[in-house]
């Protein structure tokens, strides 16, 4: 089964081996990148550190890093909480792997103090309209942007070998929009004319518009693991 990848690295490569390990086929199509945002780390003040986004720590720079790694981290998943540990936060809380549940449980204790969260230009408002809503103040610390990356139809067809695939993993709501893009092409409709895809939530799904199918899958959870297991249970 060829499963076409959409993610940006370095997530890209590692999907890929989590593929081939299952069995899978992979093709690596990035179609979004990140790049690093200028931050300063002047005048930098909060009570904790919030991060939804392993990339909003490895875009930070080190000096911003040095300043709240003094303070707890709430990460929002294992992924994100080992990227923070390795970039040097001393006390960091494993979220439950969704940045709504993660907004959650930061409401609890944080009620009244102020929390900085390490976040990219292109994000989705929920998590921070929580915890405002449950009285805490958020500064915002945009470290990195998203942005889509063009293929000719010429690279595409190289890319895929000609070859049709048989899922796409959606993993971000740009990355979908551009997957409709690409999926309405005239002279690609060959390589994704039976295509299935799979989306990391149902937001990711929505994204992907009129282009998606009632044979859109969505995983239960927004993590790669439940994505990837029902990949394996359709296969």
């Amino acid at each position: 089964m060829r499963v076409l990848v959409t993610r940006p690295e370095p997530g890209a490569t590692r999907t890929m081996r989590r593929l081939r390990d299952l069995g899978f086929e992979p093709i690596l199509l990035p179609l979004t990148e990140t790049v690093t945002l200028p931050v300063g780390a002047d005048a930098v003040a909060g009570d904790a550190v919030a991060v939804t986004s392993a990339n909003a720590v490895r875009h930070a720079p080190g000096e911003l890093i040095a300043a709240l790694a003094a303070l707890p981290c709430h990460a929002v998943g294992h992924r994100t909480a080992e990227t923070a540990r390795a970039a040097g936060f001393g006390s960091v809380n494993e979220g439950p792997g969704d940045a709504e549940k993660l907004a959650e449980t930061i409401a609890v204790g944080l009620s009244g103090k102020t929390i900085v969260y390490l976040t990219g230009r292109v994000r989705f408002p929920a998590f921070e309209a929580r915890l405002k809503q449950a009285g805490i103040a958020v500064r915002a610390i945009e470290t990195y942007d998203t942005i889509a990356l063009d293929y000719s139809d010429a690279a595409i067809r190289a890319r895929l070998s000609g070859q049709p695939v048989d899922a796409v993993l959606l993993y971000s709501a740009k990355a979908a929009a551009a997957m409709q893009v690409l999926a309405r092409r005239l002279e690609l409709h060959d390589l994704f004319e039976k295509t299935e895809t799979f989306a990391l939530s149902g937001r990711i799904a929505s994204a992907f518009g009129d282009a998606a199918s009632k044979e859109t899958r969505v995983a239960p959870e927004p993590q790669e693991e439940a994505l990837l297991e029902l990949l394996h249970g359709g296969d």
